[in-house]
């Protein structure tokens, strides 16, 4: 909800640069000095907020947008002033275990590359596989147990380069430029997050600027080339866009191989602002990747390549929601998001036919193909309300459409396959994997939050999903208990059952039949499930 009356302060301005925020929460500050600064945001009955190293240029607004918690105790004429606190989470449910990062911390830390799931790998108790990938380990869990949301929109992969059935990548087709504040969860996540056993990233769009427009140009030796507008769009509503295209700088990507790899991305975000029947927002993003190794070009230390082969792979990645955000009072609103997003992979290898006494290539033969689609249709609704200042409830639903299209052609994965002509090409293909299927995941949830007093407050929830595939069930209790007991010391508590899907392409093996017809052995492994103990 919009809040009205909130006094804005450039901390350490003299004379003092300050201002009150209108009736639909909006502010803005003029000949506000270049450099890093640190604003005051209060308002009567609210925990004060301080935004430090907001980063002011003289070629471009800056623009923000931050959350207001109001405060369980009644007092008069008591400023009760809250710093940031990097280690709590947007998401006022979540207690432990979680922590925002910003457009300015991706750009900044080292080794970031632009890069939000690189950024992560600082946070305690996470890890990446190499340089090369961004594949996020957390607490020792399998990558494939991360869950990305994107605008409230679950997606298999936000990575260049994406393999069926994976969470990582060596590039993102993310644009960091786009993202406001967002959260990143390693444990014991609220009820709202389900299909996730390890870690959630929770990545949200910023709005473009309402008031003017903007272009952007930049370049960067891992994100590439990269252009971007923003602007106001319907203004009576204060609308706005925002749009970007990348195209990767192959030459110095490359990591490992000699191989050239090509990217190229585009995200966006459409705000049509407030209205009778409510706000509506269009986002997406899209990535084509491509890299080819090809024998007899590779060097000698190439990690990916084979001299004995030559190697093709594409990559295609994309996401497009719209959510719409509904009003009922000043303490109840419905947010409902539905959208599609697929991520395709294609390989094709090519083996060389070599003299085995000369070892002189006379000849290649088509070796492998490998076609892969994951496409999910999803609609979600959450319904919020805040009872008083100490009780706040939200509840929603998810559904999930997968649509899993897979397919591996293979002449050297079985020895026994003829080669009847003696030329040393196996006479025909191995049907590996050849899979057309739906499947529907089903998510049901509730939570709730009481505040006994500004210092501690409780959550607690449960989780339901049912996939459909196995018609396999599972109910979940979430909790967690925090208490500010100082002003520098905060003890949290919490317990979480979470379930995952087994990833796609083990639930949906095919393990080979006399017939050659092929049975799916791996269908009813139900949800792998985890306890989250936190302290």
């Amino acid at each position: 909800m919009p809040l009205p009356n909130v006094s804005v302060i450039l901390l350490g301005s003299e004379p003092v640069i300050g201002t009150v925020s209108d009736v639909d929460g909006r502010f803005r500050l003029e000949k506000v000095p270049i450099g890093r600064h640190s604003f005051q945001f209060q308002s009567l009955g609210y925990k004060s907020q301080t935004m430090n190293n907001v980063i002011v240029t003289s070629g471009k607004e800056v623009v923000l947008e931050l959350s207001m918690v109001e405060s369980v105790e009644t007092l008069e004429e008591v400023v009760v002033v809250a710093s940031e606190a990097k280690e709590l989470p947007i998401n006022e449910m979540a207690k432990v275990s979680a922590r925002t990062f910003s457009l300015e911390e991706v750009t900044r830390f080292s080794g970031g590359r632009n890069d939000v799931a690189r950024l992560a790998t600082n946070f305690a108790g996470v890890s990446s596989a190499n340089d090369s990938r961004n594949d996020i380990v957390v607490r020792g869990n399998s990558p494939t147990g991360l869950l990305w949301r994107v605008e409230g929109l679950p997606v298999a992969t936000t990575n260049h380069f994406a393999t069926f059935g994976t969470t990582g990548g060596p590039v993102s087709a993310l644009n960091t430029n786009l993202l406001k504040t967002s959260d990143f969860l390693t444990g014991a996540f609220p009820a709202e997050y389900g299909n996730a056993n390890a870690a959630v990233f929770d990545v949200k769009f910023r709005n473009g600027n309402t008031e003017k427009y903007e272009f952007t140009a930049q370049m960067s030796a891992f994100s590439g080339l990269e252009l971007m507008a923003e602007g106001p769009f319907n203004k009576k509503k204060n609308g706005s866009f925002l749009i970007s295209y990348r195209y990767g700088i192959a030459s110095l990507a490359a990591t490992g191989t000699s191989a050239t790899p090509y990217y190229q991305d585009i995200s966006f975000k459409l705000d049509f602002g407030s209205g009778k029947f409510g706000r509506f927002e269009l986002f997406g993003f899209g990535g084509l990747s491509s890299i080819d190794f090809i024998g007899d070009e590779i060097q000698e230390d190439d990690l990916f390549a084979d001299p004995f082969s030559d190697s093709y792979f594409k990559s295609n990645i994309g996401a497009v929601g719209l959510n719409h955000t509904i009003r009922f009072s000043n303490k109840a609103f419905l947010k409902t998001t539905i959208g599609a997003t697929a991520t395709q992979s294609q390989f094709l290898q090519d083996n060389f036919l070599v003299d085995s006494i000369t070892s002189i290539k006379t000849g290649k033969y088509r070796a492998t193909e490998v076609n892969d689609l994951e496409a999910r249709y999803t609609l979600s609704s959450q319904y919020n309300k805040k009872y008083s200042a100490r009780f706040n409830l939200r509840a929603g639903v998810i559904a999930e459409l997968f649509n899993i299209q897979s397919l591996l052609l293979d002449r050297d994965r079985r020895a026994d396959i003829p080669d009847l002509d003696d030329n040393g090409i196996p006479d025909y293909f191995v049907k590996v994997r050849d899979i057309d299927t739906y499947s529907l995941l089903s998510q049901f949830y509730a939570q709730g939050e009481y505040r006994f007093t500004d210092e501690l407050s409780l959550t607690a929830g449960l989780h339901a999903q049912h996939n459909e595939y196995n018609d396999d069930f599972l109910i979940a209790p979430r909790s967690a208990l925090a208490w500010q007991f100082t002003k520098k010391q905060r003890l949290s508590v919490a317990y979480g059952l979470h379930g995952q899907l087994v990833p796609l392409p083990i639930l949906t093996y095919l393990e080979p039949t006399a017939d050659g017809s092929g049975e799916t052995t791996n269908k009813n492994l139900s949800f792998m499930k985890s306890h989250h103990f936190v302290v």
